[in-house]
């Protein structure tokens, strides 16, 4: 018995989209802050967390829908 499986996705595919998905995490922890009601934080408004986080999640996002479409070359 030959147990051939077609999956839409490939292997390369589904470790692509995880990397994606790792870099997506990333840029949440990066833009992540606290600021309580008792106590003001003005780190909640740095450059990390308002520009970095959000483009390298924005890039992780990026590169799933890049992962998704991505098809290797058969030889």
């Amino acid at each position: 018995m030959e147990n051939n499986k077609n999956f839409t996705l490939g292997k390369i595919n589904l470790i692509l989209i995880a990397v994606g998905f790792a870099i997506i995490v990333l840029g949440f922890v990066l833009m992540t802050g606290s600021s309580t009601v008792k106590e003001f934080n003005p780190d909640i408004f740095s450059f990390r967390r308002i520009t970095v986080g959000p483009m390298i999640s924005l890039f992780g996002f990026i590169s799933i829908v890049f992962a998704i479409l991505y098809k290797p070359k058969n030889k």
